[in-house]
Protein backbone atom coordinates (compact mmCIF):
# COMPACT_ATOMS: atom_id res chain seq x y z
CA UNK A 1 0.00 0.00 0.00
CA UNK A 2 1.04 3.22 -1.05
CA UNK A 3 0.19 6.64 0.67
CA UNK A 4 0.26 9.99 -0.58
CA UNK A 5 -0.50 13.10 1.33
CA UNK A 6 -1.29 16.81 -0.60
CA UNK A 7 -3.15 19.61 0.32
CA UNK A 8 -0.13 21.54 2.51
CA UNK A 9 0.84 25.28 2.34
CA UNK A 10 1.12 28.42 3.74
CA UNK A 11 -2.03 30.00 5.38
CA UNK A 12 -2.77 33.03 8.14
CA UNK A 13 -3.70 32.20 11.58
CA UNK A 14 -7.20 31.46 11.28
CA UNK A 15 -7.52 30.16 7.91
CA UNK A 16 -8.40 26.73 6.71
CA UNK A 17 -6.99 23.75 4.95
CA UNK A 18 -7.94 20.59 3.64
CA UNK A 19 -4.93 17.44 3.97
CA UNK A 20 -6.02 14.73 1.55
CA UNK A 21 -4.29 10.62 1.61
CA UNK A 22 -4.55 8.89 -1.33
CA UNK A 23 -4.44 5.07 -1.41
CA UNK A 24 -3.08 2.73 -4.01
CA UNK A 25 -1.52 -0.61 -4.84
CA UNK A 26 -4.58 -2.11 -2.82
CA UNK A 27 -4.42 -5.54 -4.70
CA UNK A 28 -5.43 -7.82 -2.26
CA UNK A 29 -6.81 -5.21 -0.18
CA UNK A 30 -9.81 -2.47 -0.27
CA UNK A 31 -9.55 0.94 1.32
CA UNK A 32 -11.71 -0.25 3.72
CA UNK A 33 -9.82 -2.10 5.16
CA UNK A 34 -7.65 0.32 6.89
CA UNK A 35 -7.99 2.51 9.88
CA UNK A 36 -6.38 5.57 9.01
CA UNK A 37 -4.11 8.41 10.80
CA UNK A 38 -3.08 11.79 10.30
CA UNK A 39 0.73 12.83 12.93
CA UNK A 40 2.60 15.83 12.55
CA UNK A 41 5.92 17.04 13.40
CA UNK A 42 7.05 20.14 13.85
CA UNK A 43 10.90 21.27 13.57
CA UNK A 44 12.85 20.07 16.57
CA UNK A 45 9.87 18.32 18.23
CA UNK A 46 8.91 14.21 17.92
CA UNK A 47 6.40 13.25 15.46
CA UNK A 48 2.63 13.48 17.59
CA UNK A 49 -0.57 11.82 17.03
CA UNK A 50 -3.37 13.90 15.21
CA UNK A 51 -6.23 12.10 14.45
CA UNK A 52 -7.32 8.65 13.67
CA UNK A 53 -10.33 7.07 12.10
CA UNK A 54 -11.28 3.38 12.20
CA UNK A 55 -12.48 1.03 10.18
CA UNK A 56 -15.65 0.82 10.42
CA UNK A 57 -15.78 4.85 10.62
CA UNK A 58 -18.34 5.04 13.92
CA UNK A 59 -14.87 5.74 15.79
CA UNK A 60 -12.77 8.78 15.81
CA UNK A 61 -10.02 10.40 17.91
CA UNK A 62 -8.64 13.55 18.24
CA UNK A 63 -5.20 15.23 19.96
CA UNK A 64 -6.86 17.60 22.46
CA UNK A 65 -4.79 20.15 20.46
CA UNK A 66 -6.99 19.86 17.63
CA UNK A 67 -10.51 18.82 18.97
CA UNK A 68 -13.78 21.35 17.55
CA UNK A 69 -10.64 22.35 15.15
CA UNK A 70 -9.52 19.55 13.12
CA UNK A 71 -12.17 16.82 11.48
CA UNK A 72 -10.51 13.51 9.57
CA UNK A 73 -12.82 11.34 7.00
CA UNK A 74 -12.29 9.47 4.43
CA UNK A 75 -14.30 8.63 1.47
CA UNK A 76 -13.86 4.53 -0.12
CA UNK A 77 -15.06 5.14 -3.30
CA UNK A 78 -11.60 7.50 -3.93
CA UNK A 79 -9.25 5.26 -1.48
CA UNK A 80 -8.78 8.80 -0.03
CA UNK A 81 -8.56 10.16 3.56
CA UNK A 82 -9.19 13.44 4.62
CA UNK A 83 -8.29 15.78 7.34
CA UNK A 84 -10.00 19.03 7.45
CA UNK A 85 -8.61 22.11 9.38
CA UNK A 86 -10.03 25.25 10.56
CA UNK A 87 -9.18 28.04 12.39
CA UNK A 88 -5.44 27.18 12.11
CA UNK A 89 -2.86 28.42 14.28
CA UNK A 90 0.90 29.31 13.89
CA UNK A 91 1.50 25.93 16.49
CA UNK A 92 -0.12 24.27 14.05
CA UNK A 93 2.96 24.13 11.81
CA UNK A 94 4.62 21.30 10.89
CA UNK A 95 5.00 18.19 8.38
CA UNK A 96 1.80 15.99 8.53
CA UNK A 97 2.05 12.46 7.57
CA UNK A 98 -0.78 10.17 7.00
CA UNK A 99 -0.70 6.29 8.10
CA UNK A 100 -2.63 3.03 7.59
CA UNK A 101 -3.16 0.01 9.52
CA UNK A 102 -5.34 -3.43 9.12
CA UNK A 103 -4.81 -4.18 12.46
CA UNK A 104 -6.89 -4.81 15.52
CA UNK A 105 -11.06 -4.57 15.73
CA UNK A 106 -13.11 -3.03 12.93
CA UNK A 107 -13.98 -0.16 15.50
CA UNK A 108 -10.49 0.99 16.28
CA UNK A 109 -8.57 3.96 15.83
CA UNK A 110 -4.97 4.23 16.51
CA UNK A 111 -3.31 6.61 18.08
CA UNK A 112 0.23 5.36 17.97
CA UNK A 113 3.06 5.92 15.90
CA UNK A 114 3.52 2.03 16.29
CA UNK A 115 -0.07 1.04 15.18
CA UNK A 116 0.39 1.86 11.61
CA UNK A 117 1.98 -0.67 9.04
CA UNK A 118 2.06 2.30 5.92
CA UNK A 119 2.65 5.76 6.02
CA UNK A 120 2.64 9.02 3.23
CA UNK A 121 5.92 11.05 2.73
CA UNK A 122 4.54 14.07 4.43
CA UNK A 123 2.92 17.42 3.14
CA UNK A 124 4.18 21.05 4.77
CA UNK A 125 2.07 23.38 6.53
CA UNK A 126 3.08 26.48 7.97
CA UNK A 127 0.79 29.03 9.61
CA UNK A 128 1.41 32.48 9.52
CA UNK A 129 0.21 35.02 12.67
Amino acid sequence: VQLQASGGGLVQAGGSLRLSCAASGLTFTTFRDYAMGWFRQAPGKEREFVAAISRSERAFAYAGSVKGRFTISRDVAKNTAYLQMNNLKPEDTAVYYCAATARGPYDSKHGRETDYDYWGQGTQVTVSS
